[in-house]
């Protein structure tokens, strides 16, 4: 997974970890760490695997680890994080070997990862929305109770 490595190691990838990993330090809630991401990740490969959907493991872990890239501009500068992490996804992706299909189905995936997506949408899109919330483990969050995530949305139980 050579794409995945370049991901990790562009210069825009590593700033805007960093920034953010920066600006959560003290963060209660659940972070946005390379944990977070790799997590998403191996969710997402395995709702693949059990649909029999054939995702090319590239493209599942492109989409963990950049759909959270875009939250340092939006603690900085207001831009939803969904928005701000679209474009620089796709600024690293076209720098990492991605082709433009690729790379559009990622943005795509990113873009859409804080909303439920209809059955229609494309599995890309789904499996990163599910991965991201069952992810979080807020049935043993100790800030739990301070979290402004409605219920519907927190991971209450322990769940696969």
């Amino acid at each position: 997974m050579e794409r995945i490595r370049k991901i990790q190691e562009h210069p825009l990838f590593r700033e805007q970890y960093e920034l953010l990993q920066d600006a959560e330090k003290d963060r209660i809630f659940c972070g946005h760490s390379m944990a977070h991401f790799a997590d998403v990740a191996r969710l997402m490969y395995i709702y693949s695997l059990e649909d029999h959907a054939g995702l090319d493991r590239s493209l599942i872990y492109a989409a963990a680890l950049l759909h959270d890239i875009g939250r340092y501009e939006q603690i900085s500068l207001g831009t939803p994080h969904h928005l701000s992490g679209a474009r620089i996804a796709g600024e690293i992706l076209a720098d990492c070997g991605f082709s433009a299909g690729e790379i559009s189905a990622v943005q795509d995936a990113v873009k859409s990862h804080r909303k439920a997506s209809d059955e229609g949408a494309p599995p890309l899109s789904r499996y990163l929305y599910r991965a991201d919330k069952q992810s979080r483990n807020c049935f043993c969050c100790p800030a739990k109770e301070e979290c402004d995530w409605p219920d519907t949305k927190k991971n209450l139980y322990f769940t696969y």
